[in-house]
């Protein structure tokens, strides 16, 4: 009993080390942090006296009678041992490279002193290669000549996620000269670690999948458990109604289906070639907070803005908030661009002005936002937003807006078209040509499809963003899902409190609905995902919609059960479908609402090159599902304690009554425990799987990043409830959903804290 009480209380002492040495880090500073704890002597000893403990207990308690969780304990140990190793005889550091220049030593990270390699290692040839078309780097390839002793020479090429390996160094592109005739590349040197640590984390993978198939195991016999199933829902996408706006008559613009047209031109966009209707949205969502504006779609808000510029200047479409409403003095959230300006100037100069020397200044974040719309019009006005003109250099193709700097030595018909363009489209759209302003545009197109022949998407990938565009109805889809969600839940509470069943045609309905809005947002994130060449998980927002749709699913996988013995469900039954459907509903609904955050759906980007491996989206696929199963934990949490205290003394705190309420805080309890061994084998699969990811971009495989720190005190904090067998405390369903309920803040920091407050390189995701 001493050596279990210990053992636990180390891990409560190693996660407080933790939370503590993330916040050491926000004010003191990485380096510190990395010399003050992780990287002391009593941070490695505490790491060994767990295990220790750890590894006694698991003797005690004869562990190895149970393989499955033995080999688990095991797998854990060794990838500990693993780190040791590495520690104590792994070295890394940064090698500098110039063409014609062989380096024989490489700089070490501890001290940075000069350690001699065993060959010598010349740069024959450096490149960034970017996306066709685009000036976007795709990767950075370093091709490097190692020359042994004996004279044999091996020429090998080093990328980003590929590394180069000779006689135990490893070698990582980490960085480039400006003139791109030097490389920088990151050394290790890891004869023992590597190989201790890869194969712990196969054993933990197979050991994982063991607890969960093995009939003995307790996840097994909770899956048999009576009542361990539960359904599903959710619901599909409305629109939501458009905001309401003092004046009737809407601002000058084109027809809809000229600015349609004007839509499908080609545009050089965050480093991508992609429809102008993709600019317009975005264009539009900054500006309106939505990508539709009194009824015009978001290609006319943008044609509105650069051919009636009067008439646009003075709607009141810019939304704002906070500090900047006080600034431009009318007190409304959505202001015009006129009401920026006075006889005096422009109303936030002199708080931007406070800002740029560094003065504490009240809603600075309002401001600056406010600025930056004014920003993006003030672009838009001088011609230079729109890159539509592909122009060929020789074997480069660059694109230019109207209003850029052109070449001194572009041909004067190209010249003059570049320039005069959109001049001329401007008087046609002020003299209501519109016939002949769309024939302009195809000449535009046409003349895009010539100088940029080869290097244009493809009309299949071009459709496809045009449907996506006009598809997504994610944020109104979040709103509803939430209020739904909400809704049901208190509607599955009412029936509970009152004693009666839950009606089953209401259970069937949530299912279709739940089937319908997955199915949809399955088909946009597919579709993103084409547009964007790669899966859709490189940014916030995407892994957000990612989780939304784990939700959905999971709500429907749980949902297959197989019927009662009396080939009907009993009224528990459809009280826990009902409850599942609604932490469905609200998971899937609460994750859209933050991925649409901000202004809106993130731009498709061209993948950063560091992060185009297929480990990173397995990595972040494996995380976001391990997040969907502990929201259900926590939503299964709340409807216990709603129970609980809904009993009114009925419901003792060990949940044996014999009641109603007794029986469903059990089966709450038995449902949080099915998705808590998932949920968390889920999460330490995705931590070493991004290690491993890590180890192939970087060379190491545990860096101490906030994000880091706090996926691994989320681990650490869940293991606790997995260990209920020998926590008498966690043994009783109130206190147990107590703790489940409290644990998923640690959810919340490592997703959002460290995001907004902690930061570190994780910070975008």
């Amino acid at each position: 009993m001493r050596l279990k009480t210990i053992s636990f209380s180390l891990v409560a002492v190693m996660i407080l080390v933790l939370i503590t040495a993330t916040l050491i880090e926000k004010f003191r500073g990485t380096p510190f942090v990395h010399d003050a704890v992780y990287g002391s002597a009593w941070f490695a000893a505490l790491w060994a006296l767990v295990a220790v403990c750890g590894s006694m207990l698991v003797f005690r308690r004869r562990l190895w009678k149970r393989p499955a969780v033995f080999l688990l304990h095991i797998s854990l140990l060794l990838i500990l041992a693993g780190a040791l190793t590495t520690r104590l005889f792994g070295v890394q550091g940064s090698l500098h490279l110039r063409q014609n220049e062989p380096q024989t030593a490489f700089e070490t990270q501890d001290d940075n002193s000069a350690m001699q390699l065993p060959f010598s290692v010349e740069l024959l040839q450096f490149r960034v290669d970017c996306y066709p078309g685009t000036q976007s780097p795709m990767d950075y390839v370093s091709t490097i000549a190692v020359r042994r002793t004996n004279a044999s020479t091996d020429t090998l090429r080093v990328s980003m996620n590929k590394i180069a390996s000779v006689d135990g160094y490893r070698f990582y592109q980490s960085g480039y000269d400006d003139d791109l005739s030097g490389s920088r590349l990151t050394v290790s040197h890891d004869p023992w670690g590597i190989g201790i640590t890869y194969a712990a984390y196969g054993l933990l993978f197979v050991s994982m999948l063991l607890v969960l198939v093995l009939p003995g195991e307790t996840f097994r016999r909770l899956l048999r458990s009576k009542g361990a199933k539960a359904a599903a829902m959710l619901m599909l996408p409305l629109v939501a109604p458009s905001p309401t706006f003092a004046s009737n008559a809407t601002p000058k613009t084109l027809p809809a289906d000229v600015a349609q047209k004007m839509g499908e031109l080609y545009l050089y966009y965050n480093g991508r070639i992609c429809p102008l209707q993709t600019a317009a949205r975005d264009f539009t969502t900054k500006l309106c907070g939505r990508d539709t504006y009194r009824g015009l779609t978001a290609e006319q808000v943008l044609c509105g803005w650069m051919f009636y510029p009067t008439d646009w200047a003075a709607e009141p479409l810019i939304k704002i908030k906070g500090r900047a409403k006080q600034l431009v003095g009318t007190g409304r959230s959505r202001v015009s661009y006129r009401d920026f300006h006075s006889s005096s100037g422009y109303k936030l100069e002199q708080s931007l002005a406070a800002i740029r020397a560094g003065q504490p200044t009240d809603g600075a974040r309002a401001i600056m936002e406010a600025d930056e719309k004014m920003n993006l019009l003030l672009v838009l006005f001088k011609g230079r937003l729109l890159r539509l003109f592909p122009y060929r250099s020789g074997d480069a193709l660059t694109w230019y807006a109207s209003g850029d700097a052109l070449p001194e030595d572009m041909p004067e018909g190209q010249y003059t078209f570049i320039r005069k363009s959109f001049d001329y489209a401007g008087e046609l759209a002020w003299m209501n040509r519109t016939d002949d302003l769309s024939a302009l545009i195809g000449k535009l197109k046409q003349y895009q499809r010539k100088e940029a022949a080869g290097l244009l998407p493809t009309d299949r990938l071009f459709n496809a963003e045009r449907l996506y565009n006009r598809a997504d109805h994610s944020r109104p889809l979040a709103m509803w899902l939430t209020a739904l969600g909400v809704l049901s839940f208190f509607v599955c509470l009412g029936f509970i409190i009152r004693r009666k069943a839950l009606p089953r045609w209401f259970s069937v309905l949530l299912r279709i609905i739940t089937a319908a809005a997955f199915l949809y947002l399955l088909f946009l994130i597919a579709l993103r995902g084409y547009v964007s060449g790669h899966l859709p998980l490189a940014n916030g927002s995407e892994t957000m919609q990612f989780m939304a749709l784990c939700a959905l699913g999971l709500s429907l996988v749980i949902g297959l059960r197989k019927p009662s013995s009396a080939d009907q469900r009993t009224s528990s039954d459809a009280r826990r479908s009902g409850f599942t459907a609604s932490f469905g509903l609200l998971t899937g609904g609460l994750s859209l609402l933050v991925a649409g955050f901000g202004a809106g759906n993130p731009q498709i980007t061209p993948l950063m090159p560091v992060l185009a491996s297929p480990l990173l989206s397995v990595h972040v696929c494996i995380i976001m599902l391990a997040y969907a199963l502990l929201a259900f934990t926590f939503f299964n949490a709340v409807a216990a304690l709603i129970v609980w205290m809904a009993g009114h003394g009925k419901v003792q705190s060990d949940g044996e009554s014999s009641g109603n309420d007794g029986r469903l805080l059990s089966e709450l309890t038995r449902m949080s425990l099915l998705l808590l061994y998932p949920a968390t084998f889920c999460l330490a699969a995705g931590i070493f799987i991004g290690a491993v990811w890590a180890n192939q971009s970087w060379g190491r495989y545990w860096g101490w990043d906030p994000k880091e720190v706090w996926a691994l005190i989320t681990l650490l904090v869940y293991s606790f409830p997995i260990h209920r067998a020998s926590l008498r405390s966690l043994q009783r369903p109130l206190p147990f959903h107590v703790f489940m309920l409290l644990a998923f803040a640690a959810v919340i920091i490592t997703y959002f804290g460290v995001n907004f407050f902690l930061g570190g390189m994780h910070s975008y995701a």
